[in-house]
């Protein structure tokens, strides 16, 4: 290399980053044709690290304070670089910076909702919202496992992997618990401890620490809110299936009269309704329960037949009967002939 060419190279005597964008995370500082000096000084501020990586393999990793760039403080890239013990020359190298800040108040929440199995009400869909905050905790490993060689990495991008990873994390989580939903509802902080040691754990995976999570709010979609609300309002928990049932019928039943109500007429118009409607209610109600029963159980034995109907009378004595009435002035004399006529034609035919 002629002295000219040396000359015109541009050296790099300190190296640091202001942090002057928010929400970045990770930032490669812009070498270009740049080399870094002998000696140069690395300032790596408080609630940062900086990364050594030559050629893509991460080499020296430093923290906070004012570092001195020699083949001392440098062991690793000087192996990687085949470096006699001393180095005269400047040297290429890529240099990370990565802010440690504790990442607060990033919101979390399931935009589908998460199918669990619940001890009350057997498959259920939950969705969930709350808070977390995070920070770089390995940077070896955040820039091995995430965020690469692109020249700025920011909080958005790590939360779009984030999301994936919690929500995963959540479903697995809350399975293996068996924790009833009324009792996630009754009680967030459970929940979020419940989730949140195995979370920190698939964090720690990419060189994330989870520092908070909370969970703000669970429920259950409309559609099944709804159902529970039925149930509630039913009285339906514990007990036998039949009984279960029952109360449900009756509970829709009684239900369903306020509606009536409304109908053209109201409850004066539909009283007849109602009552119809209660005592199908009753029937249904006890037609179901007699389904629960044991099938060891025997019916009751069946009513005897009707007695069977008396012998019609003969038409010779109905008009025995009929000359009586006469006689004796019960009937008129136009009665008689009428009737007399009817029950002959039946006798001829």
């Amino acid at each position: 290399m002629s002295f000219g060419s040396f000359i015109k190279k541009q050296f790099i005597d300190v190296l640091q980053w202001n942090e002057d964008t928010e929400g970045v995370l990770a930032w490669r500082y812009p070498m270009q044709d740049f080399e870094i000096q002998n000696g140069a000084i690395l300032n790596v501020r408080e609630s940062q690290v900086a990364v050594f990586v030559n050629e893509g393999t991460v080499a020296d990793v430093f923290g906070p304070g004012t570092h001195k760039l020699t083949t001392q403080t440098l062991p690793l890239l000087t192996n990687l670089k085949n470096w006699d013990k001393l180095f005269a020359s400047p040297f290429k190298s890529d240099v990370y910076f990565f802010s440690t800040r504790v990442q607060t108040g990033r919101k979390w929440g399931t935009p589908q909702p998460i199918t669990i199995r619940d001890q009350d009400f057997d498959m259920i869909r939950v969705r969930a919202f709350g808070m977390y905050s995070y920070r770089i905790a390995d940077a070896r490993a955040f820039f091995t496992e995430i965020s690469g060689t692109r020249e700025i990495y920011t909080r958005d991008n790590v939360e779009d992997q984030l999301r994936g990873i919690l929500m995963a994390t959540m479903a697995t989580s809350l399975g293996a618990a068996k924790l009833p939903f009324l009792d996630m509802a009754a009680n967030q902080a459970l929940m979020a401890q419940q989730v949140k040691g195995d979370l920190a754990t698939a964090f720690a995976r990419y060189g994330i620490g989870l520092d908070e999570f909370n969970v703000q709010s669970v429920s259950l979609p409309e559609e099944l809110q709804a159902a529970l609300d039925e149930r509630i309002a039913a009285g339906m928990k514990g007990g036998l299936a039949a009984d279960k049932m029952a109360g449900f019928t009756q509970y829709q039943v009684a239900s369903a009269i306020p509606l009536a109500a409304q109908n053209e007429g109201g409850l004066a118009g539909a009283g007849a309704g109602i009552g119809a409607g209660l005592s199908i209610g009753q029937a249904m109600a006890q037609s179901m329960a007699g389904a629960f029963q044991a099938p060891h159980q025997t019916a009751p034995a069946q009513a005897p037949a009707a007695a069977a109907a008396p012998a019609a009378e003969p038409l010779e004595a109905r008009l025995e009967k009929l000359k009586g009435l006469l006689d004796k002035g019960l009937i008129s004399q136009g009665d008689y002939d009428s009737t007399k006529a009817e029950l002959l034609k039946k006798l001829i035919g």
